[in-house]
């Protein structure tokens, strides 16, 4: 053990470039049973230690005190022992993972099985490894400058650096000095430094992330000029923060989300097709859109209502936050009839109340709108209007918030949009029940999807809620949050920063990042760009056409090349739930993310880091979006290590190669590895009619593939907490190769609550070149070969709890 602290000693002062601020001395350290505690000449640093993955560093300057409040972190440390302090809350030991902790004249040494801290006691110097392997160390540390704090590490040259939230920079963010201030952009395209999430987190290349936890206005500076440093700056706050670590990106987005919480299941419908835009006039207008759909025979799910449901006119109502009978006169009528029909109805609602809108006076007496600096409702200009904004701080405006919701709720609407929330224009001086604006900004949103999310569990708790936010912070998606990329251009330009939005969030935890299909902003009517988008979506975490209304984002009422092509993607998009659905449950318990950069695939492969255009749909689908007009052609790198499958053709391709492949007008490059299993469904033209217990299980037969599994996830698709309830099912299917015979088998873990039924699946193998010798199921010979195809069908029949067995002997 000795031998093994002076081999992290010596690896960590070797990345060491700079001491820490020479003016701090180290004074003393105490191990508490809770924390290691390190007085030095300007304050004091307390370590936490979470797990071996997450350890946590806060620095307490002399004259402030500790502030416990984490907005992002629910994780309490494992192993914990539970004392109350004087106040009545509970303290919890953190330091019971310590394998070690070990002082001498020079160093302090905090080590686990995972993650070890260094301090080096003169010069002052904090340094972190992972099981031996340096990761990061302070630079400057904790500095206070005349308006902001900061906090300064090393970093190594050649780390690519992630994170900071959504924002269109390319994949690697290291030279930018990214601002830390929710803020929407209005119709951007392939740049944009400011967006309406910006998080606090920064991924390394180098496997490691750091997490600021801290809620004020500050900046992000990823090495912007260029000396190898990495500084989180702020205007106030706690000086907090983790680094996370893991064995690969998998263990690392899912140690961060069990330290920021876990994302709850979505309902199945919300994997649908989305009618949406800006906006709906009337129930008239509702009704006839949806009746469209249906006559079409293009799948919906869902109907997004904006703030037409509340008003006539743009400008002016925003705040009346109740139906415009006017327009919607039998709205409950209304939305009872699209229920009927498979169709969820959603409405917008905003957090800004205008002083013209019918509650202004409401809100002003029930005392729920943030301030002034003398303790008048704050009023202030902005495009809709002149506004107050709901102190959701408040408990008085988070209750009266709230009851809005529960009445919305209570007329049958299924799932909310909340838009705005950065809040869009929030001035400094406005105050809130807990701090001024700059305080809360970044966290409004987050706290707005709390709001309705406990709303739910208390008042609704059997209903799975489905929450849509422009705007967010670290941890909001254990509040349900589904977040949008916000107004992207109508353009070409438009569609190409989406993966990388998207890519970049999911890995930061906020793994259901999505955009308006077929572009936001301006009146560009181009169906290829519209089809091209869409066929993107098919692999994106929601599918949701949305635009202003000048051009519609309806498939039902664009062209009829652009329909049919449209009808395609959405229709593929359903036959896929089986599959999708199963993603929902890996990110609701492991924290994947839906859609995963390639570097995910080859960590080792530095080619790989700043890569978007091709990616991965969950662990087995390789998707390679068009993004540009007019291309014939395109370059997909293919994953090394795998054989990959034409989704379309079946063409086998070689892994470890970049290669031109050519384009249909129909789809975009979609490939399947080998070894998977790939559920499929029977189309339906709802989710309301989805049924689990007959599908195809796509198998991808490779020579090289001697063994393979996967498991699929399902349950009833709406009721809450399936899983610690009981009521779910994990199929599980395996295929064994020796020599020339296969084995598949398939077996099950059901919920104790699971009302069981039988099942009908056919095993569907694509890559064999000849019709086997024999197929045994059970006590039966029955199977289909089609010598085009060179497919194999296999009918099986199972009942629950069963242990499916399918042998195959090949032909040599």
């Amino acid at each position: 053990m000795k031998k093994y602290i002076v081999l992290i000693i010596s690896l960590i002062f070797a990345i060491s470039i700079t001491a820490q601020n020479e003016a701090r001395k180290f004074k003393n350290v105490k191990k508490t049973d809770f924390t290691v505690e390190i007085e030095v000449s300007d304050g004091t640093y307390q370590f936490l230690v979470y797990n071996p993955s997450i350890i946590e560093t806060t620095f307490i300057p002399i004259g402030e005190k500790l502030e416990p409040i984490s907005h992002a972190v629910t994780l309490k440390p494992e192993n914990m022992k539970h004392m109350v302090s004087a106040h009545g809350d509970m303290i919890f030991n953190g330091t019971d993972y310590l394998k070690e902790f070990k002082e001498d004249e020079n160093s302090i040494v905090l080590l686990t099985e995972g993650v070890q801290v260094e301090i080096q006691k003169q010069p002052f110097q904090i340094s972190y490894s992972y099981k031996g392997k340096p990761i990061i160390s302070e630079k400057a540390g904790y500095v206070k400058n005349d308006s902001l704090e900061t906090i300064e590490f090393d970093l190594t040259k050649d780390e690519v650096l992630y994170g900071g939230g959504a924002r269109a920079l390319g994949m690697n963010r290291r030279g930018h000095r990214l601002q830390l201030y929710n803020r929407a952009h209005y119709g951007y395209e392939t740049h944009s430094e400011l967006m309406n999430f910006t998080l606090p987190i920064v991924l390394s290349s180098n496997k490691y992330m750091i997490h600021f936890d801290n809620a004020p206005i500050g900046f992000l500076d990823l090495d912007s000029k260029g000396d190898n440093t990495l500084k989180y700056e702020t205007i106030s706050g706690r000086k907090t923060y983790q680094v996370i670590v893991g064995d690969s990106w998998y263990d690392i987005t899912n140690n961060y989300t069990d330290l920021t919480g876990k994302q709850p299941m979505l309902p199945r419908w919300a994997l649908g097709n989305f009618s949406s835009r800006f906006g709906y006039h009337s129930q008239e207008e509702v009704e006839m859109t949806i009746d469209k759909f249906k006559e079409e025979e293009i799948p919906v799910d869902a109907i997004i209502l904006d703030l037409y449901w509340f008003g006539k006119d743009l400008k002016g109502t925003m705040g009346n936050l109740e139906v415009f009978r006017d327009s919607f006169p039998d709205f409950e009528g209304m939305v009872k009839r699209l229920n009927n029909k498979g169709v969820k109805t959603i409405t917008i609602t905003e957090p800004f109340v205008l002083t013209t809108s019918k509650k202004w006076d409401e809100a002003v007496e029930k005392d729920v709108l943030a301030k002034d600096s003398i303790g008048n409702p704050a009023k202030y200009d902005f495009y809709f209007g002149n506004t107050g904004l709901i102190d959701i701080y408040k408990p008085e405006g988070e209750k009266w918030f709230w009851n809005i919701y529960k009445d919305i709720a209570n007329m049958g609407v299924a799932g909310i949009w909340g838009d705005l929330g950065e809040p869009e224009v929030h001035p400094n001086w406005v105050q809130h029940h807990t701090g001024s604006a700059d305080e809360v900004h970044n966290i409004y949103g987050h706290d707005w999807a709390r709001l309705i999310h406990e709303g739910y569990k208390r008042d609704f708790p059997n209903t799975r809620p489905f929450i849509l936010m422009r705007a967010g912070y670290s941890g909001s998606q254990r509040y349900g949050m589904i977040p949008w990329s916000g107004d992207v251009n109508r353009t070409w330009g438009g569609l190409q920063s989406q993966p990388e939005i998207a890519l970049q969030m999911g890995i930061q935890g906020l793994a259901y990042m999505h955009s308006d299909l077929g572009g936001f902003a301006g009146a560009n009517l181009d169906d290829e760009l519209y089809a091209r988008w869409l066929q993107y979506g098919v692999f994106n975490p929601i599918f949701r056409p949305h635009a202003q209304e000048d051009v519609p984002s309806e498939p039902i009422f664009r062209s009829t090349k652009a329909k049919a092509l449209a009808k395609q993607a959405i229709e593929l998009r359903y036959k896929l739930l089986p599959y999708n659905y199963n993603l929902v449950y890996e990110n609701n318990q492991f924290g994947k993310p839906l859609m995963r950069p390639l570097f995910f695939e080859e960590s080792d492969n530095p080619e790989l880091f700043n890569y978007s255009k091709t990616y991965l749909w969950g662990n087995d689908i390789l998707v390679s979006p068009v993004l540009e007009a007019g291309l014939t052609e395109q370059e997909v790198y293919f994953p090394k290590d795998n054989v990959w499958f034409d989704f379309y053709t079946h063409e086998r391709i070689v892994g470890g190669q970049t290669k031109m492949v050519q384009l249909k007008e129909n789809s975009i490059p979609t490939y399947v590895r080998a070894g998977a299993f790939i559920p499929e469904a029977e189309l339906v033209q709802t989710t309301l009619d989805y049924k689990d217990t007959y599908y195809h299980v796509n198998y991808y037969y490779d020579d090289s593939i001697t063994t393979s599994s996967t498991q699929i996830y399902t349950d009833n698709g709406m009721s809450s907490g399936p899983i610690q309830n009981e009521n779910y099912e994990l199929l599980s299917f395996n295929m064994t190769k020796k020599g020339h015979r296969l084995q598949f088998e398939i077996n099950d873990v059901i919920g104790d609550n699971l009302e069981t039924k039988g099942r009908v699946f056919y095993l569907l193998i694509h890559g064999l070149d000849k019709k086997p010798k024999s197929v045994i199921v059970g006590q039966g010979r029955r199977f289909e070969w089609d010598e085009d195809s060179k497919l194999l069908k296999i009918a099986v029949e199972r009942n629950p709890s069963e242990h499916s067995i399918i042998k195959i002997k090949l032909k040599k």
